[in-house]
């Protein structure tokens, strides 16, 4: 009885040597789960999308749930589950998530099923599927209770039936005849599983499933015969197809049920088919297998000599069927493929996280220069406003620095007329002088003002410098009638130094008869021309007879003046000009020409 431990270790310790042959022979005998696993492993390699690298997990785990592996199908489906979630999408997510209900429950870990068939049908839309994820959730809870999961499967089958889900549908018969076996109902467990070989007859490797199904569900109702017979058909059709492993396979399932008949020659028989099949196609695992059945059997008929022999057979041909056996390469081969996935999956994990950590300092940044910008932007327009209004108060400045000027002049006038005891004069002076104030005080604040009070303001002023001057010179103001005079802007009190200068450095000093001073308004290529011409004694006799002061005072005046113009060009962009020159062909006299823009609009 010992004999059969001593194999065991023996068979332990032989150096699985034939492990490391090459990747061609590799390649000639690769499976379809090496190839699977070859796919995950370049998915990643390439840095394919999420999706089909969970495409590629779920194809790998449905190898190994047909395998029956279904701890690394679970753990396929869960990294599957995983990207589906990352990805957002729900319909994937909830079939993946019953894959992997399916591949627990086969484990018996039915708390962890029930809770993926609960979220199976709470991520899918799809109504049916929703009320299938539901049935099996119920069935789950009720696994000791084979009369409500009978309930719930029937359910379940038909509406598999209407989805046109074959691999469920026959999964659900499959099950059913499960529990019709727990019900001691033989005949319905055979009638589910001949329907669920119906549904899948187009798939034949699920449907050896279900034939040896069908076989052992005979055999454990004790119609051995009836087992017996599907055995030799597999048997039969697996030689058809050269399918040495399935044939194998079958060839142990037969002897089992030929022990079970009590045929232990033919049992024997079969059991050493299958052994040296097992041996010629260096199927290590299945030939150990097969030769601790034989040795079972002879030990069970008292034939210790035969048991030792058979183990000396296998053991003499061990190293040499281990060194080529694919199959164990095979193993080796998955275990690799697998480590370097997982090596692979962590390389691509830190690579998402650096990108991740990437985006996540680029979006920082760009938020950074976003509020940089936005300060910038809200600092520039404070200073332009402090700027705007700096500019404002200067204008404003420039303006009121003409009135005590023209204060002090008009009141000279009325000292003059008083000291010449012309009250009469005096009271009339003053009366036009304070109506004039009055609306220069009332527009001083004002930047621009209407064409037609700017106008007024001016006959006001020189009616008030004629008072003093009549003698020496008379005026006239021409506006052109086509201008709306109370549609037109134009800056306030910008006429006035000039008119002051035509009279005060110019007309005051005409020796030779009484001088004349035109105002001229009219509209010149799309602008409004202001014209101030008068025929006193000119530029450069005016600067010959002034004083020192009255020169500081005259270039003071216009430096206002051309203050004013560039400060109300930066502030509104009016493109405002001022042209003074000298008449020429021997006549005296000054020309003023001011060009404003044709604004109907106050700013």
């Amino acid at each position: 009885m010992y004999t059969k431990y001593i194999l065991t270790l023996l068979f332990i310790l032989v150096p699985l040597t034939g492990w490391g042959q090459s990747p061609t022979k590799l390649q000639k005998d690769a499976s379809k789960s090496r190839i699977t696993l070859d796919e995950v492993s370049r998915t990643i390699e390439e840095g394919r999308s999420d999706r089909e690298l969970a495409e590629s997990y779920i194809k790998l785990a449905r190898e190994f749930s047909f395998k029956e592996e279904y701890a690394k199908a679970e753990d396929y489906l869960k990294r599957a589950k995983n990207l589906y979630e990352k990805l957002g999408d729900k319909e994937k997510l909830a079939a993946t998530e019953r894959e992997l209900a399916q591949a627990q429950e086969a484990q018996n870990k039915l708390s962890d099923a029930f809770y993926y068939f609960g979220r199976a049908q709470a991520n899918t839309t799809d109504k049916k599927m929703q009320q299938v994820n539901a049935l099996d959730a119920k069935r789950i809870s009720s696994s000791n209770n084979p009369a409500s999961q009978k309930g719930y499967l029937l359910q379940n089958i038909q509406l598999l039936e209407e989805t046109n889900n074959k691999e469920d549908k026959a999964l659900a018969l499959r099950q059913m005849a499960q529990v019709n076996m727990e019900m001691n109902n033989t005949p319905e467990a055979i009638k589910n599983l001949e329907t669920a070989l119906v549904t899948v007859q187009d798939q034949p490797e699920v449907s050896l499933k279900i034939r040896q199904e069908i076989a052992n569900t005979y055999a454990a109702d004790n119609q051995i015969g009836k087992a017996i017979e599907i055995n030799r058909s597999l048997v039969a059709e697996a030689k058809e197809t050269n399918n040495p492993k399935v044939e194998i396979q079958q060839l142990q399932n037969l002897s089992s049920n030929l022990f079970n008949a009590n045929k232990t020659t033919e049992g024997l028989s079969t059991l050493q088919e299958a052994y040296n099949l097992a041996i010629d196609n260096r199927q290590t695992l299945e030939a150990k297998s097969s030769i601790e059945q034989i040795v079972e059997q002879y030990q069970k008929m008292r034939q210790p000599q035969k048991a030792l022999a058979a183990y000396a057979d296998f053991m003499k041909k061990l190293e040499m069927l281990v060194k080529n056996d694919s199959t164990l390469i095979d193993e080796r081969f998955f275990q690799v493929q697998e480590e370097k996935i997982l090596q692979l999956e962590k390389e691509r994990a830190l690579k998402d996280e650096l990108i991740t950590r990437k985006n996540t300092f680029n979006y920082v940044l760009i938020a950074a220069i976003i509020l940089i910008l936005i300060s910038l932007f809200f600092i520039a327009k404070a200073l332009y406003s402090i700027k705007k209004k700096n500019k404002k108060i200067a204008l404003q400045s420039l303006r009121r620095e003409m009135n005590p000027h023209f204060i002090f002049n008009s009141l000279n006038s009325v000292n003059q007329f008083i000291a010449q005891n012309n009250e009469l004069e005096a009271n009339k002076y003053l009366s036009s002088y304070s109506k004039l104030m009055r609306n220069i005080m009332e527009n001083s604040n004002k930047d621009f003002i209407s064409l037609s009070t700017e106008i007024d303001q001016m006959r006001e002023y020189l009616d008030l410098e004629y008072m003093r001057f009549h003698d020496k010179f008379s005026y006239r103001i021409d506006i052109d009638d086509s201008l709306d005079t109370d549609s037109i802007f134009i800056p306030n009190m910008l006429i006035q130094p000039q008119l002051e200068n035509a009279i005060w450095h110019g007309l005051r000093y005409k020796e030779d008869g009484k001088g004349l001073l035109t105002l001229t308004v009219n509209l010149k290529d799309d602008k409004l021309s202001v014209i101030i011409e008068d025929n006193g004694i000119g530029l450069i006799k005016s600067r010959e007879l002034k004083t020192k002061h009255q020169k500081e005072h005259h270039s003071r005046g216009l430096t206002n003046t051309q203050e004013r113009i560039n400060l109300l060009n930066s502030l509104y962009n009016t493109n405002i000009t001022i042209n003074i020159m000298e008449k020429e062909n021997n006549e005296n006299g000054v020309i003023v020409v001011l060009q404003f823009p044709l604004m109907t609009k106050n700013i």
